[in-house]
């Protein structure tokens, strides 16, 4: 079976034809419309219309509080257009074909629970650092959702209470790629620079920029902290870290490190019976997207 699969991004749209041997062929991306759900639709309509003869429907990987049995977003996270809305009928309609959608952070949870690098755990995570913070959690051996389908969502988990106005230095955002940016510009004290990305600030690590080196550890141990809670309260098995920077060894041996250190420094009020994660790199990488949106496809037939 082949289906046209789409990872929508924040900021951008990663698209497929992909089988069920998981082979990915006419990939591409291009940028998410942030104007309109009409532009929205229409380039996901312009990216299958070429290969409308070849696969049988469309599985899509999306941000936001998604309720997959109805195809509806409560909430459309960075696609605030998708707010309270039906997506997947409305491109069903459009395209003409059967369309199903899930949330990002669980598809990337399914595809690493499935075969990846939380396959046989019971209690186990994704933790995907993207413009947003994806989450999937995985209890006793399933997908959890929640009731309002809200579990897993780390990028509004609150992580200090010393500004609580300001999101953007105290919510999970913080570990997310647009949070390490942000901290790379506050340490060096300048303006927003809209050139620089997740690659180019790794390059400056590669390079062996002090200052770039600096604002990767406190990333980390931002990152750590939340992955040590995660655990603390879920009994987690296992962390799989996903996202386009996750492809940099230095970024999990960095959150390894300051895991570990929370554990072997745990202070007066630890626990040390309380477990410590594996961290690990999701299998699928930035792809498990993809791969976990083709398996809700396959589930929901």
């Amino acid at each position: 079976m082949k289906l046209m699969v789409f990872d929508v991004g924040g900021t951008e749209i990663k698209y497929s034809v992909m089988d069920e041997t998981l082979a990915r062929n006419e990939s591409g991306s291009v940028p998410t419309p942030m104007t309109s759900r009409e532009d929205f639709f229409e380039v996901l309509r312009g990216i299958y219309e070429p290969h409308k003869g070849e696969v049988e429907g469309i599985a899509m990987s999306l941000p936001g509080f998604i309720d997959s049995e109805n195809g509806f977003c409560r909430g459309g996270g960075a696609l605030r257009y998708n707010h309270g809305k039906e997506v997947a009928k409305p491109l069903s309609d459009l395209t003409g074909c059967p369309v199903h959608i899930a949330n990002d952070g669980k598809c990337a949870a399914l595809a690493e629970l499935r075969d990846g690098a939380l396959k046989g755990c019971q209690n186990a995570s994704v933790f995907i650092i993207g413009t947003g913070v994806g989450g999937g959690l995985i209890i006793d051996g399933r997908i959890l959702n929640g009731k309002h389908f809200t579990a897993g969502e780390f990028s509004f988990m609150r992580v200090s209470n010393a500004d609580w106005d300001d999101p953007g230095t105290t919510s999970g955002i913080v570990c997310s790629t647009t949070g390490l940016l942000d901290l790379n510009r506050r340490y060096n004290n300048f303006s927003w620079d809209p050139l620089l990305n997740g690659k180019q600030f790794f390059d400056k690590v590669a390079a062996g920029d002090h200052g770039a080196k600096v604002v990767l550890d406190k990333f980390c141990k931002q990152v750590a902290m939340q992955i040590t809670n995660l655990t603390i309260l879920l009994d987690l098995e296992k962390v799989a870290v996903g996202g386009g920077i996750s492809k940099q060894p230095i970024l999990i041996e960095t959150i390894r490190k300051h895991v570990d250190e929370m554990y072997d420094n745990p202070g007066p009020y630890f626990d040390p019976g309380l477990p410590k994660p594996e961290v690990v790199p999701c299998r699928y990488g930035s792809e498990a997207n993809q791969v976990g949106a083709y398996y809700y496809y396959q589930m929901a037939k």
